[in-house]
């Protein structure tokens, strides 16, 4: 069946010697995997778009199995996001997130819509740490870990003040820390903004500015929460700290 679909490769493959698989994560249909042939040759014209972070119309044969990438049309080539290679970066911890939270050929329009979003406010200027973040604070239920942000997730009070367990799920009270001794204390901007980040629309984000360290201790709280309870470890999330590190030593 020949389909044309919107869609964001989110992974590419090498196949034989001249060859890639394509990952497409597309609003109908879900994450589905397509053979680009000859899109490892230089003048093939798939080799222009057989990229991660294409976002386009694509032309394609679907089937049971794997189908068969024919032509795209790009509708924005994400030049600010590509041409820096911080924010290429981030672009790459958002989509390989959605590749390992996702199954092929389970559509959802909401996850779709998110990816699509995050990425265009990325290339509009939006800080991309702090993209990315909301982007992985969003995903949580996909994942299946949920964290409780509004109430200490072992005796329910609402207090003040909080620290953040990966092993519990949430927010802890002082009292209830003593179970988890290896609670994180976030301090209060980060308490504020957590619910935030996963709880409001992308369309309502206004400006956000935060300092290093805020983002800092999110991204530390977020990435350690998925590897402990969704055994998630990415890959980008090293090369972006590995990145930071560079930049500091870098006089």
């Amino acid at each position: 069946m020949m389909v044309k679909a919107e869609g964001i490769i989110i992974r590419t493959t090498d196949y034989g010697e001249t060859n890639k698989i394509v990952t497409l994560y597309t609003k109908e249909f879900g994450k589905i995997g397509l053979m680009a042939r000859g899109a490892k040759k230089p003048k093939s014209e798939l080799s222009a778009i057989s990229h991660v972070l294409f976002y386009g119309l694509c032309l394609f044969r679907k089937g049971r199995g794997l189908g068969v990438l024919y032509q795209a049309e790009s509708l924005n080539p994400f030049r600010r996001i590509i041409e820096n290679i911080e924010i290429t970066g981030y672009a790459a911890l958002i989509v390989e997130l959605t590749d390992r939270l996702t199954e092929d050929g389970l559509p959802s329009q909401a996850i779709y819509r998110l990816l699509k979003d995050t990425l265009l406010l990325m290339e509009k200027g939006k800080d991309p740490a702090i993209m990315s973040a909301i982007f992985a604070m969003k995903m949580l239920p996909q994942a299946g870990i949920d964290p409780e942000l509004t109430h200490c997730v072992r005796c329910g009070k609402q207090k003040s003040r909080y620290r953040f367990s990966i092993v519990e799920g949430g927010f802890l009270c002082d009292e209830c820390a003593l179970f988890d001794r290896y609670a994180i204390e976030m301090g209060g901007a980060v308490q504020k903004l957590l619910p935030i980040m996963r709880h409001v629309p992308l369309e309502r984000l206004g400006k956000v500015s935060l300092k290093a360290k805020t983002i800092g201790m999110i991204e530390t709280i977020i990435y350690a929460y998925y590897e402990q309870n969704a055994g998630i470890k990415l890959r980008s999330r090293k090369f972006i700290e590995q990145l930071s590190k560079f930049r500091t030593r870098d006089p």
